[in-house]
């Protein structure tokens, strides 16, 4: 059996619920984002439990069939942009479509009617927030960043890093290198 926890995007979420689980002696096989894998059906009192402290750590457990499938794309987007090593050599379309077993057309609307954004712009986002985590850990230079995260080119990256954030890239980058020396 599946469970679905909505707000559930790092390592140390999986962690918490981990450990919930084994305060309320849930057996599972697996927990990933936004899913975990449960051994045998749950009663009542547990699942209220399990919500209730889920809530407590600003996670919470979903019933409605429209919220977890929004939360799969919003899992398989943030995986795609901020744990594979290597994005997918394929258009973003293709790939979230081919991993939630939907047409594109029908989860792109159902993600717009319910977030107010389009599917697009959500992975524009952490594409972006992926460009501002490899700017402050310094290893790699923007041409290499623009080659990891698929950008057709530095300006493109530069351009679309402005549009959402104001800044760009390399002053966003000064502004770090600015609060460090400040410290």
């Amino acid at each position: 059996m599946k469970l679905y926890i909505k707000y559930m995007v790092s390592l140390r979420c999986k962690l918490m619920v981990k450990e919930e689980l084994k305060k309320l002696k849930i057996r599972f096989d697996a927990v990933d984002l936004g899913i975990v894998e449960i051994r045998c059906e749950i009663t009542l009192e547990q699942r209220e439990m399990l919500k209730e402290n889920l809530l407590k750590s600003g996670l919470e457990l979903l019933d409605n069939k429209k919220t977890i499938l929004i939360e799969k794309i919003k899992n398989v987007i943030v995986e795609m942009v901020h744990y594979l090593d290597e994005l997918p050599n394929m258009n973003y379309s293709d790939y979230v479509s081919e991993k939630l077993g939907y047409d594109y057309t029908y989860l792109s609307n159902l993600f717009s009617e319910v977030k107010g954004i389009t599917l697009q712009q959500f992975i524009i986002i952490h594409k972006i927030e992926r460009v501002k985590e490899l700017l402050l850990y310094d290893e790699m230079n923007l041409t290499e960043i623009a080659y990891k995260l698929h950008y057709s080119s530095v300006a493109h990256l530069s351009n679309q890093f402005k549009k959402v954030t104001g800044l760009s890239p390399t002053f966003y980058k000064e502004l770090k290198q600015k609060r460090a020396s400040n410290l």
